[in-house]
C-alpha cells in the first residue's frame, strides 16, 4: 500500500455518477463517500480524514446550500483543521467565498479537472501534515509544569488537563485523594503552570504539627508574643507572598483557626501573634485531604462556610488501583531510580514481578509502591527482582468487564492493552509491538487513534 492510500478522504457527493468520478480521479487515496449529511457525519467520525470534499447541494433539498453550509460547519466543529475542498456550480461564486469565509480549505467549480483536483487534494494533505507536526514539536518543546508526575491513565490525564486549565486563575483548588496519591505534585505543577511560578511554592502540613505551634507557624509572631519569642518571624503565608501556599491535610486543622483562615480568604490580610497590624498578603492556596470535609461539617468539626470558601474548585484525584497502566510504569521508573541511588548497577522487574504489581490493590497508593520497590531493590540478590523480592501475591485470573456498544468496547479494550504492555516493558515500543503482536506502524497509528502519547 502506497502512503497516499494511508491518508483518508472523504467524498460527499449525492450525484453517484459524478461521486465514482471523483474517486476514481483521485484512487491515490483512501477514499470512502457519503451522499448526505448525516452520512456523512458518521464517516466523518468513524475514519478521520484530513481531506474533504464535497458537493454543498445535498439532499433532501439537492437545489438548495443549506445542508451543504451545515455538513461545513458541523465537519470543523468535529476538527477545524480538517481540510475541506467545496465542489460548487460554475457560476455559484458566491457561494463558494462564503465556504471559504466560514473556513473551507479552498473551492473547484464544477465540471472540474481532474489533475488539478488531484494537486489540491494532495496540498491539502501536505498542510495537514504539516500543521500535525508542528503541533507534536510544540508539545514536546513546551515546559511541562507536570513534569515530575508519570501517567499513562486516562483519568489521570484528564486530572492533569484540569491542572493546566485552572493554574491561570487565582481560585482556591482543593486536592480530594486517598494518602499517597500525589496531592502535593499536582500542587506543585500547579505552581509552575501559573502565573505565580517565580514565587515561592510553600507547602505545610495542618496535621504533623501541634495545634499549639500551629497559628504561629502559619501566621508568624512578633517579638515577645510568647515565652522564647526573641525576634519577629513571618509565618507561612508571608513566606509565600507572591506564590502559593499548600495546606495539606486540611481536614485536621483546629477549629480554633479555621476562623482565622476563613477571614484570612475573605480579607486577604493576616495578623501576626502579639502584633495589631493588619499585613496584607497575596498567596493563591491550594489545599489538600483524604477527609470527607463535608461530612465533618455535618458532624461539626469543619466549618461549612470555610469548606465553601476552600472549594471553589475541587479536583478528584483516583487512586493508584484505578490508573490503569500506571503501577507498571512508576515501578520501572522507582526500580531505575533506587538502583542508581544504591549503586546496584542496572536492574530491572521480571515478568512474574511486574504482572503481580499490575493486580495489587496498592491502598497505600505511590507511596506504598515506593517503599515496595525501594526494599526490593535493597534486598534483590541479582540484577532482576522477582515477585517475591517484590513480596506480592501471585495475581488472581483477570474479570471480563461488562459493557455493551461493541466500538467502545474494542477502543476500550485496546486502549487498556496499549496502556498495560507500555507500562510492562517501560515504554519500549519495539517489545509492546511484539507482545501486542502488531507492527510498530500499526502501534503507532492505533496510538494515535486512541489519543495516546
Amino acid at each position: 500500500m502506497t502512503a497516499e492510500k494511508t491518508r483518508a478522504l472523504l467524498i460527499v457527493e449525492d450525484d453517484l455518477a459524478l461521486q465514482k468520478q471523483i474517486k476514481w480521479s483521485l484512487d491515490r487515496f483512501e477514499s470512502v463517500t457519503a451522499n448526505d449529511r448525516e452520512s456523512a457525519l458518521v464517516q466523518l467520525r468513524r475514519h478521520l480524514p484530513a481531506v474533504v470534499t464535497m458537493d454543498l447541494g445535498l439532499p433532501p433539498d439537492a437545489d438548495s446550500v443549506s445542508e451543504g453550509f451545515k455538513l461545513l460547519e458541523q465537519i470543523l466543529a468535529v476538527d477545524a483543521d480538517t481540510k475541506v475542498i467545496v465542489l460548487t456550480g460554475q457560476n455559484d461564486r458566491v457561494n463558494a467565498l462564503r465556504a471559504v469565509a466560514l473556513g473551507a480549505y479552498d473551492f473547484f467549480a464544477k465540471p472540474f479537472e481532474p489533475e488539478l483536483l488531484n494537486l489540491t487534494v494532495e496540498r491539502a494533505f501536505r498542510l495537514a501534515e504539516l500543521q500535525a507536526e508542528n503541533r507534536r514539536l510544540q508539545e514536546m518543546h513546551q515546559p511541562d509544569a507536570l513534569a515530575g508526575l508519570m501517567t499513562r491513565d486516562p483519568g489521570m490525564l484528564r486530572v492533569c488537563r484540569t491542572i493546566e486549565k485552572v493554574a491561570s486563575s487565582n481560585a482556591t483548588i482543593m486536592l480530594l485523594g486517598e494518602s499517597g496519591t500525589g496531592k502535593e505534585v499536582l500542587a506543585r505543577g500547579l505552581h509552575q503552570a501559573s502565573p505565580r511560578k517565580a514565587g515561592k511554592f510553600v507547602a505545610i502540613n495542618c496535621a504533623a504539627i501541634p495545634e499549639n505551634l500551629l497559628e504561629s507557624e502559619l501566621f508568624g509572631y512578633e517579638r515577645g508574643a510568647f515565652t522564647g519569642a526573641s525576634k519577629m518571624t513571618l509565618g507561612k503565608f508571608e513566606t509565600a507572598n507572591g506564590g502559593t501556599l499548600m495546606l495539606d491535610e486540611i481536614g485536621d486543622l483546629p477549629f480554633s483557626l479555621q476562623a482565622k483562615l476563613l477571614r484570612f480568604l475573605q480579607e486577604r490580610t493576616i495578623e501576626r501573634l502579639g502584633g495589631r497590624q493588619e499585613i496584607p498578603v497575596d498567596v493563591r492556596i491550594v489545599c489538600a485531604t483524604h477527609q470527607d470535609l463535608k461530612a465533618l461539617s455535618k458532624e461539626g468539626r469543619f466549618r461549612e462556610d470555610l469548606y465553601y470558601r476552600l472549594a471553589e474548585i475541587v479536583i478528584n484525584i483516583p487512586p493508584l488501583r484505578e490508573r490503569v497502566g500506571d503501577p507498571a510504569l512508576l515501578a520501572h521508573a522507582f526500580v531505575r531510580r533506587f538502583a542508581q541511588e544504591q549503586n546496584r548497577g542496572s536492574m530491572t522487574l521480571n515478568e512474574e514481578a511486574v504482572r503481580a504489581i499490575e493486580t495489587h490493590t496498592w491502598p497505600g497508593n505511590i507511596r506504598e509502591l515506593e517503599n515496595c520497590i525501594k526494599r526490593a531493590t535493597i534486598m534483590a540478590d541479582g540484577n532482576q527482582i522477582s515477585r517475591e523480592e517484590v513480596g506480592l501475591n501471585p495475581p488472581e485470573p483477570d474479570q471480563m468487564d461488562g459493557a455493551l456498544d461493541l466500538r467502545s468496547i474494542r477502543d476500550n479494550a485496546e486502549k487498556r492493552a496499549i496502556i498495560a504492555v507500555l507500562g510492562r516493558v517501560n515504554g519500549n515500543m519495539v517489545k509492546a509491538a511484539e507482545l501486542l503482536g502488531i507492527s510498530r506502524p500499526t502501534l503507532y497509528d492505533l496510538m494515535h487513534r486512541l489519543g495516546l502519547k
